[in-house]
């Protein structure tokens, strides 16, 4: 079953995505919680005419984010952490400590937007990349280490 979501849906999709879901987790989540609507023909062409007119808006808002997408990208970010024996790490590395070293370095992402590539917490050290959900045609890849305290 398709639908479209109507607000940001955690590990399926983001605002005005159309995504295919199983029926059951469609009827009985997220059409009732407001979450989506049923992907119809009609549905569709006021998505599309939504979203042209959207277009303009985000190009500018596209291009003012090239500038923060290029400042990821450029930086060296390490995360210091206690490890113990063979360099496992106490706790792990996930989305939310990658978002406060972005903080740190005065650049604000939701933890929602980061997916750590090869799985969502990191257990040892080493290196590794994250892609970084800007806007929706904008994603930065960010390469950084995981180093021990």
């Amino acid at each position: 079953m398709e639908v479209i979501l109507k607000k940001d849906v955690e590990n399926l999709g983001f605002i005005d995505d159309i995504v295919k879901v199983k029926p059951g987790y469609g009827r009985n989540y997220l059409i009732p919680n407001k979450l989506a609507v049923f992907a119809t023909s009609s549905e569709k062409k006021i998505l599309a005419e939504n979203l042209k007119q959207k277009e303009q808006k985000d190009q500018q808002i596209i291009k003012d984010l090239e500038s923060i997408k290029s400042k990821i990208e450029s930086l060296s970010l390490s995360i210091s952490v206690k490890v113990g024996d063979d360099n496992k790490l106490f706790g792990s590395v996930n989305a939310a400590s990658i978002q406060s070293e972005l903080s740190k370095n005065d650049i604000d992402v939701d933890k929602k937007y980061i997916i750590i590539n090869g799985s969502n917490i990191i257990k040892n050290t080493g290196s590794f990349s994250a892609n970084i959900r800007l806007h929706r045609g904008l994603e930065a890849t960010l390469s950084f280490e995981v180093l021990p305290a």
